[in-house]
This record gives C-alpha cells, sequence and structure tokens, in this order.
C-alpha cells in the first residue's frame, strides 16, 4: 500500500481545542493517523502532519479542512506568519512506494472538491501548480488575505484555480493545495529583539535572493518569547542541511553582535536530515528522535 504524507497548515495556534476537532475530523477517516501535531501562538498557526493510504489522507484533509472553515474566522485572527486561509497550505508528499504523480493527482481532485463543496477558493503550487508563477508558495501568498480578497475581483493574475473566481469565502479565506518533496520546517531563534537582523539574515540566506540552495526564509519577532527568528523552510536537506544553514546564520548573527538562543523543528524531519551530532550542534529545542523522526512514528 502506497504511503503519502500530508502536512496541512492551519491559521490557529493559541486555542488547542479548535486544533483539537480539526484533527478528531481528520482521524475520523479509518486508516488515517495523525502523527504529529505543533501549535505557536506568536505565528498563531497549527501544522499537523498525517499519514496513511492516497486517497484515505485526501477524504481526511477534506474532513480537517471543513472543521477548520467552520471554526476560524479570519476575519478575527492575527499573527506573525503570512496566511490567506483558515486551512493555509495543504501539500501532499510521497512516502513509502508513492509516486510525485500520485501526489499531484490526490492534490488536484482534493483542490477541486474543496471548491466546489466548501466554496473556499484553492491556488495550486509546487509540483501540482497549474501556472509556473504560482509553483513558489511565497508567490501565491505574498500579500495576504486582506488583500487577496480584494485582488480576486479585479486582478486575473490572481484568479483561483478552483472554486469560487472573484471572491474568498468570507470567513475562511482560501487555500493553497500541492504535491513537494520532503520539507524541514526549521526556526532559528536570535537572543535580540531586533526583528530588522533576522529579517536582514533571512534575505541573505534564502535561495531566490542568491542565497543557499533549497533554503526559503523570512525574518519574525515572536511575541511570546520577545525574541526575533529566522523561520525556514529547508526544502532540500541535501543540498544544504540543518548543520549548514544553522552555522551561516551564526556566523551572520556574530557580525551583528547576536549569538543564537536555540532552535527548533516545526513537524518532523527525516532520519537522514539528523546527524549524530545535529541536534546538539543546532541546539534543538526539546528534540526528541521517538517524536520527531519520521521513520520512528512510521
Amino acid at each position: 500500500m502506497p504511503l503519502v504524507e500530508c502536512v496541512p497548515n492551519f491559521s490557529e495556534g493559541r486555542r488547542p481545542e479548535i486544533v483539537d476537532r480539526i484533527v478528531a475530523a481528520a482521524e475520523s477517516v479509518r486508516g488515517v493517523k495523525s502523527i504529529d501535531r505543533s501549535m505557536d501562538a506568536s505565528h498563531n498557526r497549527a501544522v499537523v502532519t498525517l499519514v496513511g493510504e492516497g486517497e484515505l489522507v485526501a477524504e481526511a484533509v477534506f474532513r480537517a479542512m471543513k472543521q477548520a472553515r467552520d471554526s476560524i474566522d479570519l476575519n478575527h485572527h492575527t499573527g506573525e506568519h503570512p496566511r490567506i486561509g483558515a486551512t493555509d497550505v495543504v501539500p501532499f508528499v510521497p512516502l513509502e512506494g508513492a509516486t510525485m504523480g500520485l501526489c499531484i493527482r490526490l492534490a488536484h481532485r482534493l483542490g477541486e472538491r474543496v471548491g466546489r463543496e466548501l466554496a473556499i477558493p484553492v491556488f495550486f503550487y509546487e509540483q501540482a501548480a497549474l501556472r509556473p508563477e504560482r509553483k513558489n508558495l511565497p508567490d501565491v501568498r505574498n500579500i495576504g488575505w486582506e488583500k487577496l480578497r480584494d485582488a480576486v475581483k479585479t486582478d486575473p493574475a490572481r484568479t483561483p484555480d478552483e472554486g469560487p473566481k472573484n471572491a474568498l469565502h468570507p470567513t475562511a479565506g482560501a487555500t493553497v493545495i500541492g504535491a513537494r518533496p520532503f520539507l524541514i520546517a526549521f526556526n532559528v531563534n536570535l537572543k535580540s529583539t531586533d526583528v530588522a537582523v533576522a529579517k536582514e539574515i533571512a534575505k541573505k540566506i534564502r535561495e531566490k535572493d542568491g542565497g543557499l540552495p533549497g533554503i526559503k526564509a523570512m525574518g519574525f519577532f515572536l511575541d511570546d518569547l520577545k525574541l526575533a527568528q529566522v523561520s525556514m523552510n529547508v526544502c532540500d536537506f541535501r543540498a544544504t542541511g540543518l548543520d549548514r544553514v544553522y552555522d551561516e546564520i551564526e556566523k551572520l548573527a556574530r557580525t551583528k553582535g547576536v549569538e543564537i538562543h536555540e532552535s527548533e523543528l516545526v513537524g518532523l524531519a527525516p532520519k537522514a536530515a539528523l546527524g549524530d551530532s545535529t541536534a546538539q550542534h543546532v541546539r534543538l529545542r526539546d528534540f526528541d528522535p521517538k517524536k520527531q523522526i519520521i521513520e520512528a512514528l512510521l
């Protein structure tokens, strides 16, 4: 049986009871398991990892998205992380026996159903993108839900791929659905409150600005920790590993007289991405290989 992973991101990081309902909706599909969840109050975001046979996972995600639509109102949502939807992004990832082609088909079928049954506009990204300019997630989500509400009414470049074409859902916004290889969400927190330092480091290390291969990065201020953060997606850990990106951030931070406080994983990582000393080297907070290495949970 080919296994597929899906890692939906929900715009709720402060009310665990809401995330509990979303996860329960997903796990109501027999044969699908939630193997990880994380919540961040500053980002006001939850990341859930679901694993199972492809069609079952797609059904589970649909049920979770329906619950999120009914539970999250973006009109009252604030947080550091950019977002356009109650269910903000839904990536399918091939695991044992699965292909990228299968994940692309799952993404497209789910997107059509979400648009038709939930009245939520859908944009396709990464390997499932129907337009080349939408392959990169930040290019789809860059203006945020508030500006996107107006843009879809008049700008053909912002017309969704599925669902309502000229209006976002009034409370749930839109969503981005795609297929991609395994990605590691990795954050480095600085011993500084100066978010400008984090933003400058993020610009220097991200691939699109001439930085490290496979790195997407942004700088944030974490209100709960009172620290600046370099928040990253490590899109190809074989091209740029966690040790390397951490060392580069540390070097750039030192030029500003800033030290690193700690790093963190959001969700899971493959065993190959974490060598024997990586967790200690990058000061990974509360790392538990039995809970954060995907192979240990499958």
